[in-house]
């Protein structure tokens, strides 16, 4: 979606596209650390098509991915979803939120209660300020 291509997981149902998630590479900033991240995006299962389980097989999918390939995995997302992805072992990220912009660090305090990350092969970073590299668009 954002030029960076990434690793895509479809669901179909016959021959028709009912799910979809992709999660890409990023670099998030911690205490000075630079975090190998798995950023997920477009997660989607067509309205018809949801209550079947579709969601489940898609983050499974990518959460293998990001247990396999990254530091950590990250997702922003809006309220309606907080709970499908804290059933899966994502956390809420409770500190702050930035992005490295150009001209150097700014916060993003809108996705300040919005973002979670998952588990890959380090330990998750607790409190203080993450901050995303920046791209073209929405940051986060």
């Amino acid at each position: 979606e954002h030029g960076l291509g990434g690793m895509h997981a479809l669901v179909w149902d016959g021959s028709t596209l009912v799910g979809h998630g992709c999660v890409i590479m990023r670099r998030l900033m911690h205490a000075g650390r630079t975090l190998r991240t798995g950023y997920v995006e477009s997660v989607g299962v067509s309205s018809e098509h949801r209550g079947h389980g579709h969601g489940q097989a898609v983050m499974a999918a990518l959460e293998e991915i990001i247990g396999s390939a990254y530091e950590i995995g990250a997702l922003s997302t809006s309220e309606t979803a907080y709970g499908f992805y804290a059933a899966r072992g994502w956390q809420l990220w409770t500190g702050t939120t930035s992005v490295l912009s150009p001209s150097g660090i700014k916060r993003t305090p809108d996705e300040d209660g919005a973002l979670y990350l998952f588990p890959g092969t380090a330990q998750l970073p607790q409190g203080g300020e993450l901050a995303c590299d920046w791209r073209d668009g929405d940051v986060w």
